[in-house]
């Protein structure tokens, strides 16, 4: 784990083989419920068949969740396992989401094309977090919101017990998720203090920083 905090900090580091393959078949049955809330509050700063793009969807739950209600969805992933696992999603929920590889640190987008941006539980992984907040400004039009949902680092033991018990893991699976959020996940998550130190650097002009439950809410507005 100490291993895994060092090397994100000289790059990025991506979800593949079998960590891929079990997230997406472990997690999928709790967090559908979270990506169906998710959803909503991007629907809630969205034009009504806008187009909204994910940074670093993983499994590709929430991009889908998005798609369902109408909006044009583009997914950026470092994982090709994930893209992968995405595109297999996408086809068996009968959705077209535009799932492709790349770096949130430098889209393979072109500017001021998406009406809303969201990064969910993966922001506190780039190696370059200014960079990524620089290429969300980048890629929406003006006016758009960016919306950040990661852990805080100031979390307490009782938020995160209470995070693992909505999860309704059990045996290893459960004891794994909860070790990971004492302990690396924590390590690297971001004070309200750090994220508010890094979007004074963007050009964003509108900022909210909300907590909920384990983490945060980060509405950014261009």
């Amino acid at each position: 784990m100490a291993l895994m905090k060092t090397s994100r900090r000289k790059k990025d580091l991506a979800i593949t083989g079998q960590m891929a393959r079990w997230y997406d078949k472990n997690t999928s049955s709790y967090r559908l419920a979270e990506m169906r809330e998710y959803a909503a509050l991007a629907a809630s700063r969205t034009p009504k068949g806008g187009k909204v793009l994910e940074i670093a969807p993983g499994p590709g739950y929430l991009a889908i969740e998005l798609a369902k209600q109408g909006f044009t969805v583009t997914g950026i992933e470092l994982s090709q396992d994930f893209v992968e696992i995405e595109k297999r999603n996408a086809k068996e929920a009968g959705i077209s989401v535009d799932f492709r590889q790349g770096n949130a640190s430098k889209l393979p987008l072109p500017s001021e094309t998406f009406d809303f941006a969201i990064c969910s539980a993966a922001f506190k992984n780039f190696k370059d977090p200014l960079d990524a907040l620089n290429e969300m400004h980048r890629v929406l039009t003006p006016g758009a919101w960016a919306l950040i949902l990661d852990m805080n680092h100031d979390a307490t033991k009782e938020d995160i017990e209470e995070e693992v018990q909505k999860t309704g893991m059990k045996g290893f699976d459960r004891v794994f998720v909860k070790l990971s959020f004492k302990t690396f996940l924590k390590s690297g998550a971001y004070t309200k203090e750090g994220f508010e130190s890094l979007i004074s650097q963007t050009s964003f002009k509108s900022r909210e920083i909300l907590k909920s439950g384990i983490g945060f809410q980060v509405w950014l507005g261009k």
